[in-house]
């Protein structure tokens, strides 16, 4: 299973410039509201695209989804895994606890 991080955590870590997210919702999702510098990655793009997004094998990397209920980051972060990326952790609780808590977001196309 991957390794959580908790809101507080990522924040820290997305202030520091640290960190690189994935939001596994992609699409329209993904255009309407992501987490700030988030880029979209789904599943069954994993295996195509993660080398020329992720090149970096060691760098933090957080998989998040919706909610809890939200299988998209467990099976991004597991694809992620797979492939050979050692430190990728999971923000379980997602999208809705970040905007529940007030913090920013970010909206638009993703922009490589």
């Amino acid at each position: 299973m991957t390794a959580l991080i908790n809101r507080e955590q990522l924040r820290t870590e997305i202030e520091a410039g640290v960190v690189t997210v994935i939001d596994a919702l992609g699409g329209e999702y993904y255009a309407k509201q992501h987490l700030p510098g988030a880029i979209p990655l789904v599943e069954n793009e994993v295996t195509e695209q993660a080398a020329a997004l992720l090149p970096s094998k060691t760098s933090l990397i957080v998989t998040y989804c919706s909610n809890p209920a939200c299988p998209n980051s467990q099976r991004v972060a597991d694809k992620l895994t797979a492939l050979g990326y050692a430190n990728v952790r999971k923000y379980r609780e997602g999208i809705e606890d970040w905007t529940n808590a007030g913090l920013p977001t970010e909206s638009g196309p993703f922009v490589s």
